[in-house]
């Protein structure tokens, strides 16, 4: 995500990493130069990639750390790309660059940008971090690196570790990019209540089969991961890394009382509950699934597949219905019905009828589903004892009906009356996952959030398994007033199976010898009261032997859960005044325990304070708000750096002619396919633009360009708009997707996202960036919000335009354009919609008579031995306009280009993104 982040030919640097000519020397430490790594062809070695984590009663403290070196002869740029686990906080991060180290320091949020414009004014600002917020976030940094130079980085963050399914999951991303000559993974658990198991499933792939050693004591374990140099290659020969992935840790504790577990350590408790061997109790419960136009194809496919495994989880006491909306909503049943064989079948096939269509009407959908179980309550159709919830799954914004998101969390707020609960999917990048959380937490549950591909439909069953069985209603926790002060949440709607609910509080353990719990909660067949009992030293002996144990895991727990709870506070306060309220509470909990939050900042410098960092967290509800997750984003450099001549014209305006030939102007002479989706190809020698339209369906992919010659594939995948109109629903290009071959290449842009991917290394950057990447002689510059522009050498370029369009829009969506110009050096092989003009065909276009509209004349064109009717007409050309576009005129070939283009569009049609065509 970024392009010089720093660079360190700058003054401060010590004199003795530079020889008299000026040069840089290359650096002789123990591992600044290492001669028998291998490299990538950039020569950037990797001489240790080590993570460390440990776990202190579901506390997890993790460092990651990389020490690189530049073995090179120019100047390279290094970075440094992990991933953190949503939600984590980020406490810490150092470089130590030959010798000068950059440590962080927490700053309220305005105070730390004053900071640094002020040393951005001086010239000493080196870059900025903000974060985004996917499943796991990534943190980048990237550092331009003279030749010989040894760096080194190191992160540090924390997280609880939550229970999930009967067991405690901790995953660390484990993606070093290259061959390390030292690589470790290492992670040290320490429960004083006992551990049950520790298992290590084999998610990096059977490469690794029995390298992980486990060592499990009664409350201790350790799990290491150490393969060599040769057991990292894919290969025996390879020069590429297979450590690619996460590395995951499962386990469970004891559990002995029923009460819970109370643990308390230098003035904090923290009580841990998750009984067992309850009888489920009943459920009530409504899906409600988003049917509209966005979710077309394999987000809609894997959603039915999902919920026909989930209908067929449900319990003969439990009682359930179905609600699918788009513009409209509509009920399988009226009211709720039991879960009897039959019932479960007929809902299964009602889910297989669904196509989906039109906008998306979330409020009304979820007024539905709360009067439906509102009405069952008031005749009486709801057990007493059972758990009533709706169970929204939906994949965008409202578009139909009401669209201020306040209103419909006020809405729903309002009558669901705290009776019910609400859990939310929100499925692929453009759903507003920061609402679906609000009306979540506001309304007794919780959200989640996945990518749509192929494991959509175990995400959604993984997710209904989670409240699929609830054990226990209206739990509330009570502990002694005096004793105790500044509680966590301690009262709550549900407690599910496989899940824990955890509360912590300071304790005054100077005056009080025990601490006692009293738990009530309403259970299937009675009411229960738990009462735990615990000594206040009775961990001080074996935390403090411990030299693993984190002596502070108390403290950071209770901070963890606090701002948590206060964050859900704030998205739900209803007044502006108690929303500034929490937010104080919030930046003075985040100076405190030194962790960023949307409302601090980190300033990372160096000790002369010659050279600052700011990590920032943006506002924007788009990449979310999940506390301490922090992702690079460069300066903005000079856009125009390496980008060809023809990617930044000005606009030239063209008036209508009766004359057969299109000025011969160079920012109009290129091939172009844009808005829906208009093909004009440009031929040179002619000095002509043909125009035709390619009429396909949401999700094919269609070749561009095919050369096996230069090993170079263009293809573009089709998304739908949101609905039809006049009977046709129009289509888009998505994504694009660019396949250098030779270079063992792939470059993915979305509306959302453009990935540049050489084998397991990949950097990602967002269209809210501007920036530029490099790799093996390819360039990628990104223009924020508008324009990606492909360089390689001299021999080719292509240009990607991002169309936005008002979220809200009822029919349209985001979409890209490609701009393709005809003095790429495609090969005499190259093929594709484009591709195939790389070798202009002989165009005749004669007998030229008026058409139905004036400036709309028909003529009769001769090409490749095919002879029809084609139409004079105007098209668009973006890169100066991307709104309202500059005319171009062309000669128009109906029928979705047949007999100009070799054979038919549907030979054009591949089975992948990075796919080479064959030759219709």
């Amino acid at each position: 995500e970024v392009e010089n982040l720093i660079d360190l030919e700058m003054d401060g640097f010590p004199s003795s990493s530079k020889a008299r000519n000026g040069r840089y020397q290359r650096s002789t430490s123990d591992w600044g130069y290492v001669g028998d790594l291998v490299e990538d062809d950039d020569k950037i070695g990797l001489y240790s990639y080590k993570v460390q984590s440990t776990i202190t009663s579901r506390l997890a403290n993790t460092m990651i750390q990389a020490k690189m070196v530049n073995n090179a002869r120019r100047p390279q740029p290094i970075m440094f790309d992990v991933q953190v686990p949503k939600g984590a906080f980020i406490d810490n991060f150092t470089m130590d660059i030959n010798g000068i180290t950059f440590t962080s320091h927490i700053r309220e949020k305005s105070e730390a940008r004053k900071m640094y414009a002020q040393a951005k004014a001086k010239g000493k600002a080196a870059g900025i971090v903000r974060s985004n917020a996917l499943d796991m976030e990534n943190f980048k940094t990237e550092v331009n690196v003279p030749p010989g130079m040894r760096i080194q980085f190191q992160l540090h963050y924390h997280e609880m570790i939550r229970r999930k399914l009967s067991s405690y999951e901790h995953v660390i991303s484990v993606k070093p990019g290259r061959l390390a000559k030292h690589m470790e993974v290492d992670v040290r658990i320490v429960e004083p209540q006992g551990l049950r198991y520790v298992h290590v499933p084999n998610s990096l792939g059977d490469h690794f089969n029995g390298i992980t050693t486990i060592s499990k004591g009664e409350k201790k374990a350790h799990v290491s991961f150490k393969p060599t140099m040769a057991q990292q290659r894919k290969c025996p020969k390879c020069s590429t890394t297979a450590v690619d992935g996460n590395f995951v840790v499962q386990y469970d504790v004891n559990r002995e009382s029923t009460g819970g577990e109370l643990e308390i350590f230098n003035g904090y408790f923290i009580h841990f509950f998750a009984p067992e061997n309850l009888d489920p109790l009943p459920k009530n419960i409504l899906f409600v699934i988003d049917v509209s136009g966005s979710m077309w194809g394999l987000k809609m496919k894997q959603t039915i597949e999902a919920m026909k495994a989930i209908l067929s989880e449900l319990r003969a006491a439990d009682q359930f219905s179905l609600i699918d909306f788009n513009h409209n909503v509509r009920c399988w049943r009226d009211n709720l019905v039991s879960a009897t064989p039959s019932q479960v079948e007929d809902a299964k096939k009602y889910i297989q009828t669904i196509h989906p269509n039109g906008g998306t009407n979330i409020n009304e959908a979820l007024l539905r589903a709360t009067f439906i179980l509102n009405e069952a309550k008031s005749l009486g159709m709801l057990d007493p004892n059972s758990v009533s919830m709706i169970v929204l799954v939906s994949d965008g914004d409202p578009t139909v009906g009401e669209l201020k998101l306040t209103t419909i969390q006020k809405n729903v707020k309002q009558s669901m009356k705290d009776d019910f609960s609400l859990f939310c999917l929100g499925i692929g990048f453009d759903v507003d996952y920061d609402f679906l959380q609000r009306i979540a937490t506001d309304n007794r549950g919780m959200a989640h959030r996945i990518f749509g591909n192929q494991e959509t439909s175990l995400q959604m069953k993984n997710f209904y398994n989670q409240v699929s069985t609830p054990l226990l209603r209206k739990i509330q926790f009570n502990y002694p007033q005096e004793s105790v002060s500044d509680v966590t949440q301690s009262s709550f709607h549900n407690y599910f199976g496989g899940s824990e609910i955890v509360v912590a509080g300071k304790v005054d353990t100077e005056n009080l010898q025990h601490l006692e719990s009293i738990v009530t909660a309403t259970a299937a067949n009675a009411e229960l009261v738990m009462e735990t009992l615990r000594d206040v030293e009775e961990l001080d002996g074996f935390m403090k032997k411990d030299k693993y144990a984190d002596p502070e895991f108390t403290r950071k727990l209770w901070a963890y859960l606090t701002v948590n709870q206060m964050m859900a506070e704030r998205n739900a306060a209803p007044t502006a005044a108690l929303k500034r309220n929490i937010t104080k509470s919030i930046l003075q909990m985040s100076l405190d325990h030194h962790i960023v939050t949307p409302f601090t900042a980190m300033l990372i410098e160096n000790a002369e304070k010659d050279e600052i960092m700011l990590a920032d967290q943006p506002k924007d509800p788009r990449k979310g708000c999940c506390q301490g997750t922090l992702g690079l984003t460069p300066n903005a450099p000079n856009t125009n750096k390496g980008i060809p001549a023809w990617a930044n014209v000005t606009a030239v305006p063209v008036s209508f002619m009766p004359e057969q030939r299109s000025p011969p102007v160079s920012s109009l002479s290129i091939n172009r396919v844009d808005n829906d989706p208009h093909f004009i190809i440009h031929l040179p020698k002619s000095q002509r633009n043909i125009c035709f339209n390619i009429n396909s369906e949401p999700g094919k992919i269609l070749n561009l360009v095919s050369d096996p010659g230069t090993g170079v594939v263009v293809n573009g995948q089709l998304v739908g708009a949101k609905k039809a109109e006049n009977k046709k629903l129009s289509t888009y290009f998505g994504t694009i997707g660019f396949y250098f071959k030779k270079k063992g290449l792939k470059v993915e842009i979305t509306t959302e996202t453009i990935t540049l991917k050489d084998g397991s290394y990949a950097i990602t950057l967002t269209w809210a960036d501007t920036g530029h990447i490099i790799r093996k002689q390819l360039l990628i510059s990104v223009k924020k919000e508008s324009n990606v522009t492909i360089t390689v050498g001299e021999e080719m370029s292509f240009m990607v335009l991002l169309h936005r369009v008002w979220k809200k829009h009822p029919v349209n969506v985001d979409f890209l354009g490609i701009y393709i110009p005809p003095e790429n050096q495609f090969s005499p092989a190259a093929h594709g919609l484009i591709g195939q003009f790389a070798s202009e065909p002989e165009v005749s276009i004669h007998h030229q008579t008026p058409g139905q509209a004036p400036e709309k004349p028909q003529a009769i064109m001769e090409v490749k031995g095919n002879k029809f009717t084609v139409t004079r007409g105007v098209q668009k050309d973006y890169r100066t306009d991307r709104v309202l576009g500059t005319d171009v005129l062309c000669w128009f070939v109906h029928n979705s280009g047949k007999g100009f283009i070799d054979g038919h569009y549907r030979d054009y049609l591949v089975p992948h993104l990075y796919s080479f065509m064959k030759k219709p």
